[in-house]
């Protein structure tokens, strides 16, 4: 499964960076292929360690918060691994005009 979500501390003030950064830190730490943008942190893995990492991510956070925003959203397909990965590539051949399909 490929989880991507976004944890926010509320009630520290606008700059979230480094709350943010405790929770990212863990999904670095966990071993799960991982990727950080702008606005999600993507984990992949099965269902218990991706979400133990999102648990433990929203943990880091919450102590240092008075309260915590989680959003996530879940791609969950059994069999299919380096998915983060694979689907972006997809997309790129498409941009790239490259048929898809060719073997």
């Amino acid at each position: 499964m490929i989880v991507a979500f976004s944890v926010t501390p509320l009630g520290v003030g606008e700059d979230v960076g480094e709350y943010v950064a405790d929770a990212v830190r863990v999904v670095r730490e966990s071993g799960l292929p991982h990727r950080t943008d702008a606005m999600f942190t993507s984990v992949e893995g099965d269902w218990e360690d991706v979400m133990d990492v999102v648990r433990r991510a929203v943990a880091a956070v919450e102590a240092r918060a008075p309260r915590v925003s989680l959003v996530l959203k879940a791609d969950i397909r059994p069999g299919v691994t380096d998915g983060l990965t694979s689907k972006v590539e997809t997309v790129e051949r498409h941009l790239a005009g490259q048929d898809v399909f060719r073997t």
